[in-house]
């Protein structure tokens, strides 16, 4: 007999700070602290910096992160971290540095490397024993949700693999979402990243409910647990104030009131992905970026419709509001609304990453081992199908 899931939960930061200014408050939202280890995305302006850090006592500075981080990157951080020993930790950047900020936060206290953390069986899958540093993220782009989640992505290039380090204690304790901060990014990262929005909202919205699941404790219950009435509503946030305003961001980055839907949408899109799951698209889109080193969110963008045309017979009637929140014209679903989305904006298919044809099998291939991803794909998926995906989304 089948018991389904009745309990779920929804997780997060502790708590989330929003609006234009509210990166000037920061030191507000931290405990009195002696040093603060900031770590930052070396190509942001030093005043986005200088607004994060004003009032802080003592400020210790690591920049060494490039995008999908390497190992190497947060095992620099964590050394700078315990010898620095600093009281706070704040990641101010994207989601690479947002990630390098929540490991380092959570780790510094304690022993072992951060591969000792990650999982199994690439990693040593150790589980982080208790509590961190106190750390805030700080997010200039407005896409990846690195500020609401428990995981943080790691790239072994020399394997051409990526791990991910997860454990609860990567919440950040503040989240701080200033829509200033993202003015400066350039047109092709807040179309990316934008695109990596929309697909965290479509994929929790699209993927399966948490009842459709067998009972689980408090200890066992996944962190992907299946959409739930909460994530719903934050997908119902997220998604048409992409469809309104991404185009309006990438033209004219200097629209605050485009950029500032555009960071809400983020937020929102990641929490929800962060409780409900995910889906075929990134775990299409990870497994390209390890095997292919694909940047994350031209990846998604480019997978993305292709994904929603194989899944829409599953859940039409949730593709049809996607399509609708979209501003889909007479003739257009889902998949064409999200495609059109991301031409506007100078996203192409993987053949415009470098993927072809001959690179099919081996990308169907990787993207099946990533089951934590998969299991929530609203359509059954096997490696044939992906392949198919793959095929259309060139």
């Amino acid at each position: 007999m089948f018991d389904p899931e009745s309990v779920w939960a929804l997780s997060g930061p502790d708590r989330t700070v929003f609006g234009d200014g509210a990166l000037d408050e920061l030191a507000g939202h931290l405990p009195d602290a002696g040093t603060t280890l900031v770590v930052r995305d070396p190509g942001l302006p030093d005043t986005v910096v200088e607004r994060a850090t004003a009032g802080l006592p003592r400020v210790e500075t690591f920049a060494d992160v490039d995008p999908d981080p390497p190992l190497a990157a947060f095992e620099a951080a964590l050394e700078r971290a315990r010898a620095v020993d600093p009281d706070v930790v704040v990641g101010v950047g994207g989601g690479s540095t947002m990630d390098v900020a929540k490991v380092t936060g959570a780790l510094a206290p304690h022993d072992g490397s951060v591969l000792d953390y990650a999982a199994a069986p690439t990693g040593g899958g150790e589980s982080v024993p208790g509590p961190g540093l106190p750390t805030a993220a700080v997010p200039t782009t407005s896409g990846t949700g690195s500020e609401t989640t428990p995981v943080a992505v790691v790239s072994l290039p020399d394997r051409d693999l990526k791990v991910g380090v997860s454990s609860p204690h990567l919440y950040p304790d503040v989240a701080v979402v200033d829509p200033v901060a993202t003015v400066s990014l350039p047109p092709g990262p807040t179309a990316a990243s934008g695109l990596d929005a929309l697909a965290h909202a479509v994929e929790a919205y699209t993927t399966r409910r948490f009842d459709a699941k067998p009972a689980a404790g408090p200890d066992s219950r996944p962190d992907y647990g299946g959409r739930t009435p909460l994530t719903d509503a934050l997908c119902r946030t997220a998604v048409p104030r992409v469809g309104q305003s991404l185009r309006r961001a990438v033209d004219n980055g200097q629209d605050l009131a485009a950029r500032r839907e555009m960071a809400l949408a983020s937020h929102a899109a990641g929490r929800a992905f962060s409780n409900a799951g995910l889906g075929a698209a990134h775990a299409i889109a990870m497994a390209a970026g390890s095997a292919f080193h694909t940047p994350h969110g031209e990846t998604v963008g480019a997978v993305l419709p292709a994904v929603v045309r194989y899944n829409a017979p599953s859940v039409p009637e949730r593709c049809a509001e996607v399509a609708d929140w979209l501003g889909a014209g007479p003739d257009e679903d889902a998949a064409d609304a999200v495609e059109r989305l991301a031409r506007d904006v100078g996203v192409g298919g993987l053949a415009s990453l470098g993927v072809d044809e001959s690179a099919v099998p081996a990308l169907a291939e990787r993207t099946m081992a990533l089951e934590r991803l998969l299991a929530g794909n609203p359509r059954r998926l096997d490696r044939d199908a992906v392949a198919d995906i793959c095929r259309d989304a060139l």
